[in-house]
């Protein structure tokens, strides 16, 4: 094959694109594919405005159309909420119960109140123990969700030791008699301390005397003062000036915990007795 022959089969291969690539899609409508992207045609943008006898109408409808690929539509702000209340009390007043169709005749039926059957506040003992040392108990469950723990302490009257010595100094280098003595007080105490069994480092509650422990107090009494320094017995409570009574107890503790274990650690002096009583609501007795 000759040069020439080449340079006729490459001018025939040129004829045949131009036709399949120009003048073909020129004849059918179609744009020329020369192998690089088309440009994206700017869609139209429409915006519906409100009825206007100078904007061509569709239905009582204008509408505008652009092709402008710049055109973008801004969103608007929201309009601002208006307060429905000034901050101001308001006055209810009264009106005439006809304003609602209501008749001042009306009666109202007679009903029973679902409250009616009053309710059990009655507490039972459940648990209960004494003495008048100190002493710490065993372990004893209390399967309720609320107790309550009331005790109460009869204290030893008062005692107070009193010594006095008279030592006189006579002769040339004179010197007045003068007074020695001591004196001292035993006071009743009394702690009790709720620990948890589960936890023996989980101290419940730790509980005293509100007010401290004061027999005369609570029995409303006055103690009479000797008259003179020398050393009398105490007075019977017959000598005792007697005022009103205020004997707080028994106190009582609420624990709205429960269904747990617990023991108990009491520190006591000086007491005739103490008595602690651990109660629950008898409605309880049989749920738990």
């Amino acid at each position: 094959m000759d040069k020439k022959d080449i340079m006729y089969g490459v001018l025939a291969l040129v004829i045949i694109l131009v036709i399949a690539l120009v003048i073909k899609p020129m004849a059918t409508g179609h744009p020329v594919n020369i192998g690089l992207p088309s440009p994206e045609t700017p869609q139209p943008t429409t915006a519906v405005l409100p009825n206007s006898s100078n904007n061509s109408t569709t239905g009582g409808v204008a509408v505008m159309v652009s092709s402008s690929p710049n055109f973008t539509t801004r969103p608007t702000a929201p309009p601002t909420p208006t307060p429905t209340w000034n901050t101001q009390v308001k006055t209810v007043e009264f009106v005439d119960p006809s304003t609602y169709g209501i008749s001042t005749n009306q009666t109202f039926m007679n009903g029973t109140r679902i409250d009616s059957i009053p309710q059990n506040t009655s507490m039972t003992t459940f648990a209960t123990f004494s003495g008048k040392n100190s002493g710490t108990t065993q372990i004893m469950k209390v399967p309720f969700p609320y107790w309550e723990l009331w005790y109460t302490v009869d204290p030893i009257a008062e005692q107070k030791v009193t010594t006095i010595s008279m030592t006189p100094t006579q002769g040339s280098n004179y010197a007045p008699s003068f007074i020695s003595g001591s004196y001292s007080s035993v006071r009743p105490a009394f702690t009790l301390q709720v620990m948890d069994a589960d936890d023996p480092n989980r101290i419940v509650r730790v509980i005293t005397p509100p007010g401290g422990i004061d027999l005369n107090l609570w029995l409303g009494v006055t103690p009479t003062t000797p008259s003179s320094s020398r050393l009398k017995p105490r007075p019977s409570y017959n000598e005792i000036s007697k005022t009103t009574v205020t004997d707080p107890r028994p106190w009582k503790e609420r624990f709205f915990e429960g269904q747990r274990n617990y023991f108990f650690i009491i520190n006591a002096q000086n007491l005739n007795s103490y008595k602690i009583d651990i109660r629950v609501p008898t409605k309880y007795i049989g749920q738990y």
